[in-house]
């Protein structure tokens, strides 16, 4: 699912590409990059950075994209957020998505934690309608049968809200540092 497209500006090349670098197919999920004279030169005072951003003059964004044959494409999650469950790459925002469909559920967030045997399992921060109580039981019930068994998260919280940054973007790290300390 798209969470935004984008259009291309003026004098600006953009491509999809896989985690090696290689172009990806149209319709193939992988990294957005960018390169043309808007993008920035340097993190000022930051060569380390610098180094793990910009390529050959290409922009990493860190954006998931889709680009589809006729030219348009969308974000479809962060590069940073995949979950990688025992060699299964999760998308957050699919879970989300799912989640976000049940009747009861106002919010969801989900983010991976840390995990001894498979690396990483999922966490799911959810706000449930009002007056609505859901236990995490409750949740994974409504789940089962509906999307794979490795993508219903481990771990479910209710939360009452999310923390946000002054423009509204929820802080998936302190989420994650808060349900770390509770898991």
């Amino acid at each position: 699912m798209c969470t935004s497209s984008i259009w291309l500006q003026h004098h600006l090349e953009a491509k999809v590409v896989d985690k090696n670098g290689s172009l990806v197919p149209f319709g193939t999920p992988g990294e957005l990059i960018v390169k043309g004279y808007s993008t920035m030169m340097e993190y000022w005072g930051d060569p380390e950075t610098t180094s793990k951003t910009l390529d050959e003059g290409w922009l990493k964004t860190g954006d998931k994209f889709i680009l589809h044959k006729d030219g348009y494409g969308c974000t479809v999650g962060r590069i940073k957020d995949m979950v990688i469950r025992g060699g299964e790459n999760i998308n957050p925002r699919e879970i989300e998505n799912f989640l976000e469909s049940h009747p009861d559920i106002q919010e969801a967030h989900v983010f991976g934690v840390y995990d001894e045997l498979y690396g990483e399992e999922l966490c799911a921060c959810i706000k449930a309608s009002d007056g609505v109580t859901l236990s995490a039981d409750q949740v994974r019930s409504s789940a089962k049968g509906k999307i794979s068994y490795f993508k219903i998260p481990k771990y479910i919280f209710p939360v009452n809200e999310f923390p946000k940054t002054s423009s509204g973007k929820i802080q998936k790290f302190k989420l994650r540092e808060e349900m770390e300390r509770k898991k």
